[in-house]
């Protein structure tokens, strides 16, 4: 199966973050003076308090406009722009999160109680896409193994399995006869690297809840893998003792591994995996392409995962 590349929005298409941020001004001086108005759209972004942490990087976080209009999300279209064109109807609240399997404990979590018992913090990481492009993101988010650890794990488990809300309804790109890919979105990590520091669950991005086209209510956030990883809108964590089937790997085994690890050494069948184009620097006639690191520059800390494995096998 083929990935669609669509062409980079223009930045002359992308509403300014000062104006989108007006725009919120307006809506909150008119509710004050009693003027009558439409409640805020459900995609807008609510500010989210979250504290420093180590977790960061050199570079140069991707601009904001950016990161929340260049997206794939299937569930509302293929292009890179549909999920901002099209989630506006997509309700992340209430939303409710299903914890099971191979654990003592399975719970189901609200989302706001999430919130309140796994307090955000801030982290900046890069982001690559296996497609070849990258972007910096200061992300507001939790350590998965806190929630883990909340439903205790039992022994036998060895994977985490992740699972993408289905709403048809809502989601355009689950909607009509002709699917770009099976739903739900399945994805999945071995235990231990769901129990790594730096695999967090994330609820906001740029110190403001996460917009529906970035993942709402809750995402994941694994920076040493390629950005498929990342699966959205999680409805369900499943814990098991057999290698899940992540749904890239479905579709096309040859081409989407297990385990997605950044590695500039090996390619995609269909393009070379040495280089990679930074989303939001430069003009849009001109290209940053940079060497891609190894885990995507997060090796001190993961390489380790994967001593004796033949990653050129395991992909």
């Amino acid at each position: 199966m083929s990935i669609y590349h669509p062409p980079r929005i223009p930045a002359s298409e992308i509403t300014p973050r000062g104006i989108y941020l007006k725009r919120r001004d307006f809506l909150t001086a008119a509710a004050m003076s009693g003027l009558s108005i439409l409640a805020p759209d459900p995609a807008d972004a609510a500010p989210l308090s979250a504290k420093k942490s180590g977790y960061t990087v050199s570079d140069k976080p991707t601009p904001h406009d950016d990161v929340t209009a260049y997206n794939n999300f299937y569930e509302f279209g293929t292009s890179k722009s549909d999920p901002m064109s099209y989630s506006g109807d997509f309700k992340p609240r209430p939303w409710a999160i299903k914890v099971d399997g191979m654990v003592a404990n399975p719970r189901t979590f609200d989302i706001d109680q999430i919130m309140r018992e796994y307090p955000a913090e801030e982290r900046v990481y890069r982001m690559r896409c296996v497609e070849g492009w990258s972007m910096v993101i200061p992300w507001q988010g939790f350590p998965l193994s806190a929630l883990l650890d909340k439903v205790e794990p039992l022994g036998s488990a060895k994977y985490v399995v992740f699972e993408t809300v289905v709403r048809p309804e809502q989601m355009p790109g689950q909607n009509g006869l002709f699917q770009p890919l099976p739903w739900p979105y399945i994805e999945g990590l071995r235990l231990d690297e769901a129990r790594n520091p730096l695999t967090i669950l994330a609820v906001g991005l740029y110190g403001e809840t996460l917009p529906n086209q970035n993942g709402a209510p809750i995402r994941l956030v694994v920076p040493w893998k390629y950005g498929f990883k990342g699966c959205k809108s999680i409805v369900r964590i499943s814990l098991t003792d057999t290698q899940p089937k992540n749904t890239w790997n479905i579709v096309a085994p040859s081409e989407y591994g297990f385990f997605a690890n950044v590695n500039p050494e090996v390619d995609h069948p269909r393009w070379s995996q040495a280089t990679e184009r930074r989303i939001g620097t430069g003009g849009f006639f001109s290209s940053d392409r940079r060497p891609t690191l190894m885990f995507n520059g997060y090796a001190e800390d993961v390489a380790s995962l994967y001593a004796g494995m033949d990653l050129r096998k395991n992909f």
